[in-house]
């Protein structure tokens, strides 16, 4: 579980990935504007869970690119940055915008924004939630 401070309060389900090199959110209804001549980008965040309704977000754009899928297909998406809590830790993170509704989870944490930060254990899940959140997620 991580957090997205400047986004929502909720705490939200993400996998770590380190097979991918950008990080990814859940984005829907992606529009582009002008804000003090800055490109930005408004956006519905739903971390699902039926927690909340989507968040409506607005966020300079960073920029944009193409990233490949696991399908091996490119998208071009947009990309944004934000903070992100992964435990005890927060830090800057660059996430591509994406609609992964047919993803288990919102969130893809790559490899370029754990670097230097953590070690992956590819055998276990949920090291960095509390243990409530573990016990209520690998029922």
């Amino acid at each position: 579980m991580i957090a997205l401070p400047k986004l929502t309060t909720h705490r939200i389900p993400a996998k770590i990935d380190t097979g991918a090199r950008t990080s990814s959110l859940h984005a829907t209804e992606i529009e582009r504007f002008q804000r003090d001549g800055q490109h930005w980008l408004r956006f519905l965040l739903d971390i699902g869970l039926g927690l909340s309704e989507p968040v409506v977000c607005e966020l300079p754009r960073v920029g944009r690119r193409t990233v490949v899928s696991s399908n091996g297909e490119g998208q071009d998406r947009f990309i944004i940055k934000t903070r992100l809590r992964l435990g005890k830790t927060e830090f800057a993170a660059e996430f591509s915008l994406a609609d992964r509704s047919d993803m288990k989870f919102p969130i893809l944490v790559g490899r370029t924004a754990l670097r230097g930060r953590f070690m992956v254990d590819s055998g276990r899940s949920y090291l960095q939630s509390d243990a409530a959140e573990r016990k209520r997620l690998l029922k």
